[in-house]
């Protein structure tokens, strides 16, 4: 494993590339670049829940992945034993959360919709890079034992392989697992073709020395069948070409599992379980769990840098692991979040001698509190500064006084490939013939907005379009720079006092208006009788130091439940934040005194 060469005052990572190997296939694909080092970014600490363990406290992180294993490097590199992640496929889908009413009676009714949580629509090239840069910021965190699991489907598999044979080596390769998944709909069964039924899980270790336990599942019943004889003391055996076999033992053993994983049934095979909370690409916690008791042991770190609702982490606290994830969508950490409250709930209320790490810190990495929603980022952006938004344009996101608007890098830093892929999509051709009637004026005024970039950017494109010929005027809008002057609307509101009740305070929830989700309600023709029904948690901190939210009181009723929306004040409280999340995974923030 490469040494880190950070210093204290730049805080840089840099990776050893490695050569080649002579007779291997290299994968090339347009614009492919060498990732040989990365920054540092900080983490903020934004909340806790629990207590350590043994001087360890899990950690969940909302930002961008690259961003996130770069803040990991300092901390973590080489020392992570496990990473699986369940990556995008490159799908060209938009993928969508159930979401439902509290307190409603029955699913048919009008109280279900769906929100869009990601779109998984990509370039092959840019995706190719992604996933290139990621895998080589996976191998670093590991350790010189550890594995990773890549789980993909058919489509990318087989170039994402001939990308960790580059990054971890071909002989670290370990096995290509077939998850028979045995989806069969009604639009699959009648295509002309074979009914797609698996997902591909690529298994890769670090080194020589990787963690293996061996894993076994019950024989199949035609197996058991060929115990057909019992012997003087009624054992049932067979005689399997002269060795004999009893069946007691057998059973005992178990079989191998081997790398077709058809035991374990997908979500889409179930009509219901209770696992599921809605969200797209959700996996079932039992695969999971075969991958993490085969490559890891208790108290072993386990990462999931594409962490979705959290099944890898819940996991990991089940099974006694420590573990880390991350994730670039908030409904993903709000989710995962409450997930983990339950599952440490569950663990407290278990009589085991098995040591678990319930605690866990949620950080924001790289200031992403900005925008707590993503999908609705760009919308708020166009709305604060006043642009028109052009929906049918390809390549501009919106026009402001005669200036074409691209917004990049939501919740993440722009990079020089962004700048590449507008210039990749820009009609350079036009632009020279216009170019050529007023040769000393801009050709075209374009403003780039984005979330923190580097300052070479500017000089690097201008330079791209002065070697073409074309002459721009180019602003950048940083917003975690400007973001001062903005003003963006429809932010939640909520009403909470203190109330006094028999000789009882009471933290007092009397209204909450959520208003991107009412937004979408009123869409949908949805009537709200209670504004409970719109509000998946409410946590409270009693004593909030105003830098991190450390809440005591966790309102987290079940799917149908309601939270109660009053809560009695215990003695010796200072300031009280309350945190209200609704089914969008927005939260409204507020602060009241006790006195």
């Amino acid at each position: 494993m490469s040494k880190s060469k950070n210093s204290e005052q730049k805080e840089l990572f840099t990776f050893d590339k490695r050569e080649p190997i002579r007779g291997y296939p290299e994968l090339r694909w347009a614009g492919k670049r060498p990732f040989t080092g990365t920054s540092y970014y900080p983490a903020q600490l934004k909340e806790t829940y629990g207590t350590e363990t043994d001087g360890w406290m899990n950690k969940i992180y909302w930002g961008d992945n690259l961003q996130v294993m770069s803040h990991l490097l300092k901390e973590f590199r080489g020392k992570v034993d496990l990473i699986y992640i369940d990556p995008p496929f490159d799908s060209k889908a938009d993928y969508k959360k159930t979401i439902s009413l509290r307190g409603k009676k029955a699913e048919s009714d009008t109280s279900t919709f769906e929100e869009k949580q990601y779109g998984d629509i990509w370039t092959n090239d840019e995706y190719l890079q992604f996933m290139y840069e990621r895998l080589i910021l996976c191998r670093e965190l590991l350790s010189d034992t550890g594995s990773i699991y890549v789980h993909m489907d058919e489509k990318r598999s087989h170039y994402v392989k001939a990308i960790m044979d580059e990054v971890f080596g071909e002989r670290n390769f370990c096995r290509e697992i077939i998850w028979d998944i045995q989806v069969l709909s009604g639009y699959k069964t009648i295509a002309p073709n074979w009914v797609r039924g698996h997902d591909v899980i690529l298994f890769y270790s670090n080194g020589s020395n990787k963690i293996f336990n061996k894993q076994k599942q019950p024989h199949r019943q035609e197996y058991l069948d060929r115990f057909n004889k019992t012997d003087k003391d009624g054992r049932k055996y067979f005689d399997g070409r002269g060795t004999i076999v009893y069946l007691d033992e057998a059973i005992e053993k178990g079989k191998a599992v081997g790398d077709v994983w058809s035991d374990i049934m997908s979500f889409q095979q179930l009509a219901t379980s209770s696992e599921k909370l809605g969200y797209p690409t959700q996996k079932p916690e039992a695969l999971l769990e075969r991958i993490i008791k085969a490559s890891s042991n208790p108290g072993d770190i386990v990462f999931d840098c594409f962490m979705g609702s959290g099944t890898t982490q819940a996991v990991a606290m089940k099974l006694g692991r420590r573990f880390l994830g991350a994730d670039i969508n908030m409904g993903a950490i709000q989710t995962t979040t409450k997930r983990l409250i339950n599952r440490a709930k569950e663990l407290k209320n278990q009589i085991s001698d098995e040591t678990y790490y319930t605690g866990f810190e949620v950080y924001n990495v790289n200031d992403y509190e900005f925008f707590r929603n993503e999908l609705e980022a760009k919308r708020l952006i166009i709305e604060a500064l006043g642009m028109q938004a052009l929906p049918d344009n390809h390549l501009w996101d919106a026009e402001l006084d005669g200036r074409m608007v691209a917004i990049l890098g939501i919740n993440r830093i722009a990079t020089a490939s962004e700048f590449e892929k507008i210039v990749a999509n820009m009609d350079l051709a036009a632009l020279s013939r216009k170019q050529g009637l007023n040769p000393t004026k801009p050709v075209e005024k374009v403003t780039f907005v984005c979330m923190g970039h580097d300052p070479n950017l500017k000089p690097m494109f201008l330079e791209k379009m002065e070697s073409l010929g074309l002459n721009i005027d180019l602003e950048i809008v940083d917003l975690l720079r400007d973001k001062k002057d903005l003003r963006f609307k429809r932010e939640s509101d909520a009403r909470v006092q203190i109330v006094s009740r028999q000789n009882k305070r009471f933290v007092e929830i009397q209204s909450f208006y959520p208003m991107n989700l009412l937004q979408k309600l009123s869409i949908e023709h949805q009537d709200i009788e209670d504004w409970r029904e719109l509000v998946d948690s409410v946590l409270i901190d009693w004593n909030y130091d105003e830098v991190t939210f450390s809440p005591t009181t966790l309102d987290i009723p079940d799917k149908k439940d309601l939270v109660s929306g009053k809560y009695e004040v215990p003695e010796g409280v200072g300031r009280i934040h309350v945190k209200i999340t609704d089914l969008l995974s927005e939260s409204w923030e507020g602060t009241i005194e006790a006195s």
